[in-house]
């Protein structure tokens, strides 16, 4: 069942969390994370199990990164009930690197949350970019 409460405060968790990343917060931007968090990011592994690691991940990507980034979000699309809610948006990210050449690319997103003693905590979250199948090369100049 929607809960517009519910739908309102992921947006708002969306929103912090979108802010620490721009902030290139790490204990902030983990900290929306739950312990036992499942992600599947476009980067590196094919999954990473728990914050400790994802946090490692979140690290690695701002040493790569590390002059000004890109971090605007499209589309944002909410479906919430009491405790479980599923987000999705594109995400046009990126960043500067140490040569001072700015990167972005479009990513696909979605994210999994639940209420846990009363705070939403991301469960899940997976970033991906599409591929051509005959090429294998990753589609990243495509535009919404």
């Amino acid at each position: 069942m929607h809960n517009p409460s519910s739908e309102a405060q992921i947006r708002s968790l969306i929103g912090h969390w979108q802010q620490a990343v721009v902030a290139r917060d790490i204990e902030r931007i983990v900290s929306f994370y739950a312990d036992d968090i499942v992600s599947f990011d476009a980067v590196g592994a094919l999954q990473y199990s728990g914050k400790a690691a994802y946090r490692e991940h979140w690290q690695a990507c701002m040493q790569e990164c590390p002059g000004p980034g890109i971090f605007e979000f499209h589309q944002l699309q909410v479906r919430a009930a009491e405790a479980l809610a599923f987000a999705h948006w594109l995400a046009h990210c990126g960043g500067t690197d140490a040569q001072g050449q700015t990167k972005a690319c479009w990513m696909r997103v979605s994210a999994a949350y639940e209420l846990r003693d009363g705070q939403w905590q991301v469960v899940h979250e997976h970033w991906s970019a599409p591929f051509d199948m005959q090429t294998g090369i990753t589609q990243f100049d495509l535009q919404p």
